[in-house]
């Protein structure tokens, strides 16, 4: 498997030496076909030239002129061209290159060559010049014309091999500069991509060690990261944090059920040891084997009540289906009258606010009635005698607003936050409070989240308050 710094290096290395070629093959090409079109121009001006001259000294009808043969080996050896000149039947009679005589004087040129010249007023080619030169050369050509009369052929070439060499020394320097900036660029790749990919490393070790239970390991995010990598060590960071915290909480859970398990599981495990090996006698039997039927009872709740948790965590919100059209204010007063007994024996006052119509919304009726159940139970239950239990619904745009308070101890405010976790209790020895699995209210905020609606606690000057959020329907 390749590492990212690998991954990194191949890339861009291939893209270079794409570039590169691409570049290069390019380059060559647009020089090669600079050079043949600056020779080839130069050599036309060359031709055009010499044939006027040669035109100048045709006196007499004859081309052999010294002076001329003097003045074709001036220019072939400042234009570095071979020059020749033929007659008007093709005929070589001068050569740039042999001053006291050219050996191929007397060879003719082709026919359909010379009138082709003849015919189009010059001539371009590149190739070979039979029994003149054996090498590829650049060849131009142009009629000698006097007196409107074509008396002669004015043949100027170089050889190819002249440009390739020109060609050559440009590809050696291209090459050259080439490997300079692919060892410029391999340094400066493998300085970025290591140094891209270290932020990946650290990762990687941050998830190892994590893994590994080392729930306080984090990216260490650095100024110099990209935009792209600094989001990705936040994600992994923010990740981290919460899946910490759900290991703490999950701890929390087990040692909590743990704890709560344990204290009715040993009291009932030791009736019924004390009943078996007969430490209890028969006459206190029945007593003891009621307090194992009230512990019974107790455990079924806490099961049943983490099952209802369970299951709303799961399904992530009430499907539409279970939602029904009901009245906020009946369904509220019918979970009131339930408590009425509780609330007499403890003398306890009762303030009802209802708007004087009903209030409709769209929920599941049995979670909403068992959110009030569990707010009235809690209610009546940290109300002292004597004090004053509120339910009230207003109305507010778009929301009905159900609202249950108490009288009773001010709530600190460093635990305002925690009331709604789970087996959380004010009481921390877990000993006044016998009835009470601290999982009331965690299951009354998971129904009310679980409809996209909020619930909130506020507690001072002895009186507290939960109200929650229900969508308001006509």
């Amino acid at each position: 498997m390749k590492s990212s710094f690998t991954r990194s290096f191949t890339t861009a290395a291939t893209i270079l030496l794409l570039a590169l070629t691409i570049l290069g093959a390019s380059f060559q090409y647009q020089v090669k076909e600079y050079l043949v079109g600056a020779t080839v121009s130069s050599l036309e001006q060359d031709a055009q030239v010499i044939s006027n001259l040669a035109a100048a000294y045709n006196v007499g009808g004859t081309l052999s002129n010294r002076e001329l043969l003097l003045n074709l080996n001036v220019v072939s050896q400042v234009t570095n061209a071979d020059v020749v000149i033929c007659d008007s039947d093709g005929y070589i009679i001068l050569c740039s290159d042999a001053l006291s005589g050219c050996q191929h004087q007397g060879l003719q040129l082709n026919q359909e060559y010379l009138q082709k010249v003849f015919e189009n007023g010059s001539d371009s080619a590149t190739g070979h010049i039979d029994g003149l030169y054996e090498e590829e050369r650049y060849v131009v050509s142009a009629p000698i014309v006097s007196n409107d009369t074509a008396t002669g052929l004015v043949i100027v070439s170089v050889p190819t091999l002249t440009t390739g060499k020109t060609l050559n020394r440009i590809s050696n320097i291209f090459l050259t500069a080439a490997v300079f900036v692919v060892l410029i660029s391999v340094l400066a790749v493998t300085a970025f991509a290591r140094r891209e990919s270290k932020p990946l490393r650290d990762m990687a070790k941050a998830a190892n060690d994590f893994a590994h239970g080392n729930l306080e390991a984090r990216v260490r995010v650095e100024e110099d990261y990209s935009e792209e990598v600094e989001e990705l060590a936040l994600a992994f960071n923010n990740m981290a944090s919460s899946l910490q915290k759900s290991e703490y909480r999950r701890q929390e859970f087990v040692a909590n059920v743990s704890h709560e398990l344990k204290t009715p599981m040993t009291t009932i495990s030791g009736y019924i040891d004390g009943i078996l090996d007969g430490t209890i006698p028969p006459e206190r039997r029945a007593h003891y084997l009621q307090i194992v039927s009230d512990e019974t009872k107790r455990l079924s709740r806490l099961v049943r009540s983490m099952l209802d948790i369970s299951q709303l965590q799961q399904e992530q919100g009430i499907p539409e289906e279970q939602k029904i059209h009901f009245d906020l204010e009946e369904c509220a007063g019918q979970v009131l009258i339930t408590f009425e007994k509780k609330i007499n024996d403890k003398g306890i006052n009762v303030d009802v606010d209802f708007p004087p119509h009903p209030v409709f919304t769209v929920a599941n009726q049995d979670s909403i009635t068992q959110v009030i159940y569990n707010l009235i139970d809690n209610a009546v239950k940290f109300c002292p005698r004597g004090g004053t239990l509120g339910l009230k619904i207003r109305e507010g745009g778009s929301k009905a607003y159900v609202s249950v308070s108490n009288d009773g101890d001010t709530i600190p405010p460093e635990e305002l936050p925690l009331v709604f976790d789970r087996f959380h209790k004010l009481d921390k020895s877990r000993s006044r409070n016998r009835d009470g699995w601290g999982l009331g209210l965690y299951i009354v905020k998971t129904i009310v989240c679980s409809h996209g609606e909020n619930i909130s606690v506020s507690s001072k000057d002895g009186k507290t308050e939960f109200t929650f959020t229900m969508p308001l329907v006509t």
